[in-house]
């Protein structure tokens, strides 16, 4: 399957409803290829029902999500090929060494040679010497570190990250953060929800502040991320 080919990502006025209650209300935004948006907000704000719409694995209530000039219906299954998703469940195969771990999942994905894309992710997660090791044996940073390669497999247009500072020392963090720098450069369009303020100083390009389901303030290039947090938040009080 060729994955879908689009330059830009669109939010319209995007409402999400559960029954009567609304986990998203009215939400606009957009990023372009190489840009890393962030999705702000407490617990219960809606960002994780924001990443499951971009992910299609829920159709917004209303509104549009565009990738490039289409909805997702108009791609079919090619768009999920074109996405990477890193959230709470990390999918990786704990029986599994690191290897084989992605090595499937490239093979999933249809990429023209799974050993050789595993054996680069690993080289880029710092992983060699521990590929043929089972993954129950690792770390919460060095499956996270897995994890996020397993995402990025198939160099897909889109990445997906819910909150993937979590449990993490500050070496992982480091190391992560310089990998989430690669894929601008990569010119991959990246949008990540996350609580850890002070680890995502400087990762933004723009930031989207939600509470309650709504947006209360989109800030592009953002500073003093959690000086600039609490007085948003303390605002839409």
């Amino acid at each position: 399957m060729i994955p879908a080919q689009f330059d830009e990502l669109r939010v319209d006025d995007v409402s999400r409803h559960f029954g009567r209650r609304r986990a998203l209300s009215r939400i606009t935004f957009q990023a372009p290829r190489g840009a890393m948006l962030g999705l702000l907000g407490p617990n219960g704000a809606g960002k994780s029902t924001m990443l499951a719409l971009l992910a299609t694995l829920l159709r917004p209530s209303a509104g549009a999500i565009r990738y490039g000039d289409r909805e997702a219906a108009a791609y079919g299954p090619s768009l999920r090929a074109a996405i990477g998703v890193l959230g709470h469940d990390l999918f990786l195969y704990p029986e599994l060494t690191a290897r084989e771990n992605l090595e499937f999942f490239a093979g999933l994905y249809g990429v023209a040679s799974p050993r050789d894309a595993a054996a680069a992710a690993l080289q880029t997660a710092g992983l060699t010497e521990r590929a043929d090791d089972p993954v129950s044996s690792f770390s919460r940073g060095m499956r996270q570190r897995l994890a996020l390669e397993r995402a990025l497999i198939h160099t897909p247009r889109l990445v997906l990250l819910d909150e993937p500072f979590t449990g993490l020392d500050d070496s992982s963090a480091a190391a992560l953060s310089r990998r989430l720098r690669g894929l601008r450069d990569a010119g991959m369009i990246t949008v990540l929800a996350t609580h850890d303020l002070d680890l995502a100083e400087g990762l933004f390009d723009r930031a989207v502040f939600l509470r309650d389901g709504r947006m209360t303030a989109t800030v592009d290039r953002p500073e003093a991320l959690r000086a600039m947090y609490r007085d948003i938040m303390s605002r839409s009080t």
